[in-house]
């Protein structure tokens, strides 16, 4: 019996990202028999175009779809830029719109903000553009875990066991 997986999406294209450490720190954190895949082709995937959003699909576009149905489940962590949602997290979420592999999707998020919107911009309208694309979000596993450099080990894992926790609660409700 193959494992089941969570399909992780960050939303910063940026090296040493909080929202990667936070996302490489719920892989770890996966109950048995779950596996984490990281989504690595945020920067790869070419300008949403309605013009091309038809067979053939261009390559990029093939394999995150590809990736999305694959996954039984999707997890994401986004930063916020100018008071919302990364333009490069927005493209590829535009790219989910005309193909099926979203609905039903169980989905998550954890939102490492320490700013003093806590990020809200970005993952209201992320759950905004979930919702449209009939993705199953599961409200416990949406969880809201402040993480500064500090708390980020030299692996680029999370440290600090309450953080560490409140990440399992949230996969552990996302995939159960």
């Amino acid at each position: 019996m193959s494992k089941r997986t969570v399909l992780m999406i960050c939303g910063s294209v940026r090296d040493g990202s909080m929202n990667a450490a936070v996302l490489r720190t719920a892989a770890e954190l996966l109950p048995e028999g779950v596996r984490g895949v990281v989504y690595e082709g945020l920067v790869t995937l070419p300008h949403f175009n309605p013009d091309l959003d038809h067979e053939p699909l261009p390559p990029p576009v093939v394999a995150l779809r590809r990736a999305i149905a694959d996954a039984d489940a999707m997890l994401f962590s986004t930063p916020e830029y100018a008071g919302a949602m990364p333009g490069a997290l927005k493209n590829l979420l535009e790219w989910t719109v005309g193909g099926a592999e979203t609905s039903g999707k169980r989905t998550g998020w954890l939102n490492p903000s320490t700013g003093p919107t806590r990020a809200a911009g970005t993952y209201t309208s992320l759950g905004i553009v979930l919702r449209y694309t009939d993705a199953a979000i599961v409200d416990a596993a949406c969880a809201d875990v402040p993480v500064t450099r500090a708390l980020i080990g030299p692996d680029g894992r999370i440290t600090d066991e309450a953080t560490r926790t409140t990440i399992e609660q949230a996969v552990r409700a996302l995939v159960e």
